[in-house]
């Protein structure tokens, strides 16, 4: 009997149909990756902005679904302006901006925490030894209420000094002015991040300490995101923090490429990305989980340096959706 070519048409769909349900499927549509962008307080710390960009060059956010977008800022508030704006999704910052932004009545929880302990560095003049040589000098910090400003208050209260009288405490700002300003002798050390680091392999001063030393409770940096977003784009923010923390276990396990791929987005001497990956390294969470003393320490220093002015419930600040980050 002929076989009209219309019929073996349709037979041989049918049989590849049959086929297709017997063992050999067809692949699955991929869906496209969905645009979303992370920030950083500023660029010129490892601990902060590295799992991130290292993140996408790495392409571990595309693992997860995500087309991420790193933006660094020129500080905390500009940050909190694009995060609340809902230009960015993922905020990471020094994690005393959360309380402070909280307590302002900004709707932001952090998600996770991203640098335990304090990697926060003290910065010397070639010429100091010590810490007792900076009685009667002058540490340079950002600016009063920052961070470096309430660790050099520590600092000062630590050595049994009047934070007012035995020690000068100026807001400097960024980077550059500070090491104009030790450069001229007005300053003999500053308080700045792991990239103090940079300072140290250019000779223009030198690591004192790891302020671990003076804050042994703390949590560096967190991220953050909005009320809104944690409600809404809360597979999102999953999302981007397993593409932090699979960069962050990266980091760990090779640290030689890590360095490589610092030095190329922080445009620092490899030797000084180096430098702070052993500085901040061993302070880079497995998980994010958040360390709820650390936080309670942290809101009462605040509160003792008159940064904040009331005490929130503590649960207001954070949440635990995200955490501990599967990878």
């Amino acid at each position: 009997m002929r076989t009209s070519r219309r019929e073996f048409l349709k037979g041989a769909a049918a049989g590849l149909a049959v086929a297709g349900l017997g063992g050999i499927r067809a692949a699955p549509a991929i869906a496209q990756p969905v645009s979303v962008k992370i920030g950083t307080a500023v660029l010129g710390d490892y601990a902060l902005a590295a799992p991130v960009f290292i993140g996408i060059e790495k392409g571990f956010f595309k693992t997860h679904g995500l087309n991420a977008e790193f933006i660094p800022f020129r500080g905390g508030p500009d940050l909190l302006k694009a995060v609340v704006a809902g230009e960015v999704l993922l905020g990471i910052s020094g994690s005393t901006d959360v309380l402070v932004f909280r307590e302002a009545g900004t709707p932001i929880r952090a998600v996770a925490s991203t640098t335990d302990g304090n990697h926060f560095t003290l910065n010397v003049a070639p010429e100091i030894t010590r810490v007792a040589d900076l009685k009667g000098k002058t540490i340079g910090v950002t600016r009063v209420g920052a961070t470096t400003w309430i660790f050099a208050r520590m600092l000062a209260k630590r050595e049994g000094w009047d934070p007012e009288r035995d020690v000068k405490i100026v807001a400097l700002g960024g980077m550059d002015a500070q090491l104009a300003a030790m450069a001229r002798g007005e300053a003999q050390a500053f308080v700045w991040g792991d990239g103090g680091s940079v300072v140290e392999v250019q000779g223009k001063g030198k690591i004192l300490l790891r302020l671990d030393e003076v804050t042994p409770k703390w949590i560096s940096q967190l991220a953050y995101a909005t009320e809104d977003a944690i409600r809404g784009k809360g597979d999102l923010i999953r999302r981007g923090l397993q593409g932090i923390f699979q960069a962050i276990r990266f980091m760990k396990a090779h640290p030689d490429e890590a360095a490589k791929l610092g030095a190329k987005h922080l445009r620092w001497p490899e030797e000084a990305v180096r430098l702070a990956h052993k500085l901040s390294g061993p302070l880079l969470p497995a998980d994010g989980r958040i360390d709820l003393e650390a936080l309670r320490v942290m809101q009462d220093t605040l509160l003792e340096q008159g940064v904040i002015k009331k005490r929130l419930p503590l649960e207001e600040h954070y949440t635990t959706e995200f955490t501990p980050v599967r990878v």
